[in-house]
C-alpha cells in the first residue's frame, strides 16, 4: 500500500530531518507532490524551505529520512546523484550564468556534456527553449548584456534543457527589480499550465492565485499548515500562519 502511494506521486517526502550543527533546519517534514501539480512553500526566513528544496536534488544531504522522485529513492546513498539531477530543474535566487557563454551556450551546455546531444541539436533545442521563455531575439547575447529578469529567464531555460521531472524554484524573483518579476512569473505560469510539476519557495501571492495547487507553511523547519490558496489564505486555521499572513498579504 505504501509503495502504491509513492507511486501515485512526482516527489514523495517522508520524515525528512536535517540539522547543521545543533540547529535543526528540518524537522520530521512530509509532503506529497502529485505529477502535474504546482506546490508553493511560504514561510519567514530561517523556516527551512530552501532546505528543503535542496534536500530534493541532493544538494544538502538529509540527516534522516527519504525523498523520492516517482518509484526511486533519491536518498538511497547507492543512488546517482548526477542523474537524479539530470531529471530535477532547479532555478535559485541568483540566475548563476556563466558569463563568458551567451544565452545559447548556457542553455545548451549541459545536454552537450553530461546527455551527448550533437551539438546542432543542443542548439536548436536551446533556441526553442529561448523562444519559449521570450527571449527568441537574445540567443547570442551575453548574461552582461540582459537585464535580471532575462538573465532569470535563460535559467529556467537552461534548468528546462535536461526535461525535468519536476522544476523547484528557490525565491525566483527576490533577486529582481519590480518592473522585472511580471515577465518571470508569466514564464513560471505557463509551465504551471503546461502540467509541469513545480515546486516553489515564493511569496508572490498573484503567482499562488493563479498557478497554485496547494500551498504549505513552514516555520522552524516544520510543516505548520497546507491546504488550497483559498483554504490556506482566507481561513488560515494555525496562529503562526494567521500571524505571518498578515505581514504579506
Amino acid at each position: 500500500m505504501e509503495t502504491d502511494s509513492i507511486l501515485a506521486n512526482r516527489v514523495t517526502i517522508k520524515n525528512a530531518t536535517k540539522l547543521f550543527g545543533s540547529v535543526q533546519a528540518l524537522k520530521n517534514v512530509s509532503l506529497a507532490v502529485k505529477p502535474g501539480q504546482v506546490v508553493l512553500v511560504i514561510g519567514p526566513s530561517g523556516s527551512g524551505k530552501s532546505t528543503l528544496l535542496r534536500s530534493i536534488n541532493r544538494l544538502e544531504p538529509l540527516t534522516s529520512g527519504e525523498i523520492w522522485l516517482d518509484d526511486e529513492q533519491l536518498t538511497h546513498h547507492m543512488s546517482d546523484i548526477r542523474r537524479i539531477r539530470e531529471e530535477i530543474g532547479m532555478v535559485f535566487q541568483s540566475f548563476n550564468l556563466f558569463p563568458h557563454l551567451t544565452a545559447r551556450a548556457n542553455i545548451s551546455l549541459a545536454p552537450l556534456v553530461v546527455k551527448r546531444i550533437p551539438k546542432a541539436a543542443a542548439d536548436e533545442a536551446a533556441l526553442a527553449l529561448l523562444a519559449r521563455v521570450g527571449l527568441a531575439d537574445k540567443a547570442d547575447s551575453y548574461p552582461s548584456q540582459l537585464s535580471g529578469g532575462q538573465q532569470q529567464r535563460v535559467a529556467i531555460a537552461r534548468a528546462l534543457a535536461m526535461s525535468p521531472k519536476v522544476m523547484l524554484f528557490d525565491e525566483p524573483t527576490s533577486a529582481l527589480d519590480p518592473e522585472m518579476i511580471k515577465e518571470v512569473l508569466d514564464v513560471m505560469l505557463a509551465l504551471a499550465q503546461e502540467g509541469m510539476t513545480m515546486l516553489v519557495v515564493s511569496h508572490e501571492m498573484g503567482f499562488a492565485k493563479a498557478a497554485a495547487d496547494e500551498v504549505v507553511f513552514m516555520d522552524q523547519g516544520e510543516i505548520i499548515e497546507q491546504g488550497s490558496p483559498e483554504e490556506l489564505f482566507e481561513h488560515p486555521r494555525e496562529e503562526r500562519t494567521k500571524r505571518f499572513l498578515e505581514h504579506i498579504l
